[in-house]
């Protein structure tokens, strides 16, 4: 790759930055469950791989961007340089003690860009969300004990989120091994406020609102380790560990309460209250051909172990134990009849997949929340004179998925859930061009 071609390459990304900023930071989900922690987990995943349950440890593909595991990176082809971006649309329906509600949104999901630097160095810059949180729910009003009119109504709302802009590097220095990085800049804010508010204006209430700004790092190391089996079967071992990390970035929480002698405010500031957890990833892949994909993934965060500021027996502190180790099993496949073909039918490729996975909220009940999903979709190119090959893609994934969280009702004192159900459809749209084809004039 020529200086000219790299001057090109920096332009068109940061341009597309630049564009797709403000649409990849807007919410995709709108779900209570985005109030614990840093937020809802996005799924991090590209157009090909958000079909087969978000598999990526051991999948190596020249013509597909897999942010997964930046060891893949090194299989970007000769030729190629590599455009994928990708939207969802969103129904979810949400059931908390009394309260159920239907939400739909839409968002951006990612932008990355891949391209080769050398023989067996490939590099890819992208951008893409870590967490969302965006809700919007009240509890039913209820009767205040000893009076007959007076009533009680407590609201909840949160926005915000945590996205990554980062650039990544994948070498194969031998024929059967790679490795590579991801290094990012994480870069989100949140506010969450709780409001008690009663039917008498005279009456006593009160509002807090959580916020905190974060910026910070994240590194991510890659490495796969390619297995042939026979000439037509390749099984491939792939591992991702995450550095854990302090986050020196404030955490804040306002109190405002009012009663018939005013309005009064008060504020706690926890200093260096954040850390990122250490984190290890690892999967394995079957290839048979350019026919048969299979994979399975297990990952482990270790979010118990890190500093996440709470409430605590009236004081604002941050501490460890507020949050759960996040856990999460997938598997996923896909399979494509002849990519030889020139009938549409017989070169898409059919995916399926899906997950099981322990949420790193913590409520004030010991059981831990779980989540699982199913996941179908295709991908297909987008004919260009006649030629299958190397011609963009378009990939389109359908999940499911059912999330629980118990926890305490406030209100009964009874053990209760949190559930929720939701559809999602998500297009990406894979360009690849050729960018480095070296022409001879005879």
């Amino acid at each position: 790759m020529n200086k000219k071609q790299l001057a090109v390459a920096i332009f068109t990304f940061g341009l597309s930055l630049f564009n797709f900023h403000s649409a990849v930071a807007q919410n995709g989900i709108n779900s209570p469950y985005s109030r614990y922690g840093f937020g809802m987990m996005a799924d991090r995943a590209t157009g090909f791989n958000k079909a087969m349950g978000g598999v990526a440890q051991g999948f190596r593909d020249g013509q597909q961007i897999n942010v997964g595991n930046p060891a893949s990176y090194s299989a970007v082809d000769t030729l190629t340089a590599l455009f994928d971006l990708g939207l969802s649309v969103f129904n979810g329906n949400y059931k908390m003690g009394n309260m159920q509600q239907n939400a739909k949104n839409a968002s951006f999901d990612y932008f990355a860009f891949q391209f080769r630097v050398r023989r067996g160095l490939g590099m890819t810059l992208g951008i893409l969300p870590l967490t969302n949180i965006n809700y919007n729910f009240s509890s039913a009003s209820s009767t205040v004990s000893g009076s007959e009119t007076l009533t009680a109504t407590n609201t909840f709302t949160g926005s915000g989120g945590l996205h990554q802009v980062f650039i990544g590097a994948g070498w194969a220095p031998f024929r059967n091994l790679a490795i590579g990085a991801n290094l990012s800049y994480l870069y989100g804010d949140y506010t969450h406020t709780s409001a008690n508010t009663f039917s008498e204006s005279t009456a006593f209430s009160m509002q807090r609102i959580y916020s905190a700004d974060i910026a910070t790092y994240k590194i991510d190391f890659g490495m796969q380790v390619m297995l042939p089996l026979t000439k037509k079967d390749q099984l491939t071992i792939g591992a991702t560990y995450g550095l854990g990390h302090d986050i020196d970035n404030r955490a804040i929480r306002t109190t405002q309460t009012t009663s018939t002698t005013g309005v009064n405010a008060s504020g706690d500031t926890l200093q260096n209250a954040f850390q990122l957890p250490h984190s290890i990833d690892v999967g394995v892949a079957w290839q048979h051909e350019r026919k048969w994909r299979v994979g399975a993934d297990f990952s482990l965060e270790k979010w118990g172990s890190t500093r996440f500021p709470s409430d605590q027996d009236g004081a604002y502190i941050s501490a460890k134990g507020h949050l759960n180790d996040r856990m999460k099993i997938s598997l996923g496949g896909e399979y494509t009849p002849d990519v030889l073909s020139r009938k549409l039918l017989q070169y898409t490729s059919y995916r399926i997949g899906g997950w099981y996975s322990r949420s790193y909220a913590r409520t004030n009940v010991p059981d831990k929340p779980t989540e699982f999903g199913l996941t179908a979709g295709f991908s297909f190119p987008i004919k260009n004179r006649h030629v299958w090959y190397n011609t963009p893609r378009l990939n389109v994934a359908f999940q499911w998925v059912h999330s629980s969280i118990p926890y305490l009702s406030s209100q009964t004192g009874l053990k209760d859930k949190l559930t929720e159900n939701y559809l999602r459809l998500s297009v990406g749209l894979t360009f690849s061009e050729r960018w480095f084809t070296k022409w001879k004039v005879q």
